[in-house]
């Protein structure tokens, strides 16, 4: 049975509540085939599965379907440019301002099942051998955070986009498939944290990776989200943003540096106000996944 308009109001606005992603009319299929799976679990199809759930007014199901909707495909190494940006100008930008690089904090937002993550720090391992690198990795989706840990990925997902050197050099076969590394896996914490909230713990950061997320969201909540990413990256810090996002007419907060094939985001002029500079010289002592020394921000505008 295709699914109804009724049925599809509830579940975008459901989304839209939850995660505020914007589900427009037009996006039905989506909502079918994501929502699919759950249905034949029920023995059901998909219309009678939302009407099930909207009567049933269970929070487990609510969650299922926000997952179902939220969770997105990832690569190795995806799109390439930003990690290229980040090879080719990030790291020698820090290198030239800063004179020598102790270690470097990175937040991968909406990571997925984890292969962003495990990407920057192959990447920094050879850009920047002996280096601390330190990722925190977070996503809505409990389901694939449980995966993202697990490290391990079918020959499929490790043909998309990692190169076979790394793959030798950072992955073990394990049956029929491939588990990332210990030592790559200790460098990555991840942790389950919905853009809407205040930023995660784990501030500041020299880096934050936060692509293809913005395209989904309306105008003010882009507005939020950008506005407190930069409240917890450092005076010097990067923003790197999908192919199709840009900060550009949404907040004048940020500068764009154009790179090879993309660009990079820095704070405009990079001007910190002085109570702010201060916190961000005591705060890089502060463990991933502990306490950090930078304030957390209270939540903007109503947005949950």
């Amino acid at each position: 049975m295709t699914l109804t308009t009724d049925s599809f109001d509830f579940v975008a606005d459901l989304v839209r509540r939850r995660s505020a992603i914007q589900l427009e009319r037009g996006k039905e299929y989506l909502v079918e085939s994501r929502l699919a799976p759950l249905a034949r679990e029920a023995g059901i199809g998909v219309d009678e599965y939302v009407r099930r759930v909207r009567s049933a007014r269970r929070e487990a199901d609510y969650e299922e379907v926000v997952e179902a909707l939220t969770t997105n495909e990832t690569s190795w190494f995806r799109d390439a440019a930003p990690f290229d940006a980040l090879r080719t100008h990030v790291v020698p930008a820090f290198a030239q301002e800063r004179g020598r690089i102790d270690r470097l904090r990175f937040w991968s937002a909406a990571c997925s099942t984890g292969q962003e993550a495990y990407s920057i720090v192959m990447m920094l391992t050879d850009v920047l051998p002996g280096t601390p690198v330190e990722v925190l990795a977070t996503d809505l989706s409990t389901q694939v955070l449980e995966r993202a840990r697990s490290g391990r990925y079918s020959q499929l997902e490790v043909n998309r986009g990692l190169p076979a050197s790394m793959l030798v050099r950072h992955l073990q076969r394990v049956g029929a498939e491939w588990r990332v590394s210990d030592a790559i896996q200790r460098a990555v914490t991840f942790a389950r944290h919905n853009l809407l909230d205040v930023p995660p713990a784990g501030a500041p950061f020299d880096v934050i990776f936060l692509r293809n997320v913005l395209i989904y969201f309306d105008l003010a909540t882009k507005r939020a989200i950008l506005e407190r990413v930069r409240r917890v990256l450092r005076p010097d810090g990067f923003l790197i943003l999908g192919a199709a996002e840009s900060t550009l007419g949404i907040d004048d907060s940020w500068d764009r540096i154009p790179v090879t094939r993309g660009s990079v985001y820095r704070q405009a002029s990079r001007v910190v106000e002085p109570h702010r500079a201060a916190l961000f010289a005591t705060a890089g002592a502060a463990p991933l996944g502990g306490t950090s020394a930078f304030p957390i921000i209270p939540r903007q505008g109503g947005h949950r």
